[in-house]
């Protein structure tokens, strides 16, 4: 690799939206739902900007776009399970990223401690309380509290990759 000058550094330009999408496509994610209990019922949306933040405090992530409608109204509500879905869980991915639908029909879940939704047979399920919230360009950067988590050892997760889902072997154990 050879070494730039100073004066041979570019300025940066402006990124193109369906460029940052396509680049960082090859990046594979995991698919999440957010679930609540509300004051009308379960809710519920699908998220795969989601990871770990910090152990102490233990505390996660997730960015739910600016236009979400269901975003709101859980932050009302103040606590929300992280549901991390499972390989077989595209049409859950699917159903609970539309918006005006019953995300919930057909769905089969217990409630987490905080009252919240865990969906059936995901691969882990985290239930938090909201930490804190930031502005982050055309998304909301949110931090949740963990107040109790557990995992399915053997399911495996569903993936995100270059517009796609994704699906992994699971490991020779």
């Amino acid at each position: 690799m050879t070494e730039r000058t100073y004066d041979e550094v570019q300025e940066p330009r402006p990124v193109d939206g369906a460029r940052m999408r396509a680049v960082l496509g090859h990046f594979a994610s995991g698919v999440v739902v957010i679930t609540a209990s509300g004051p009308d019922g379960p809710l519920g949306f699908t998220c795969q900007s989601f990871s770990s933040l910090s152990l102490e405090p233990p505390l996660v992530s997730f960015c739910p776009a600016g236009t979400s409608t269901t975003w709101p109204r859980i932050r009302e509500v103040g606590r929300f399970c992280v549901n991390v879905l499972a390989a077989d869980h595209s049409d859950l991915s699917t159903a609970f990223a539309r918006s005006g639908t019953d995300k919930y029909a057909g769905v089969r879940w217990r409630p987490a401690p905080s009252g919240a939704p865990v969906l059936d047979g995901v691969a882990a399920w985290i239930d938090c309380t909201l930490e804190h919230e930031y502005p982050g360009g055309d998304h909301t950067i949110v931090a949740g509290r963990v107040h109790d988590l557990a995992a399915d050892e053997t399911r495996e997760p569903l993936l995100f990759h270059r517009g796609a889902y994704a699906f992994t072997a699971p490991p020779a154990r």
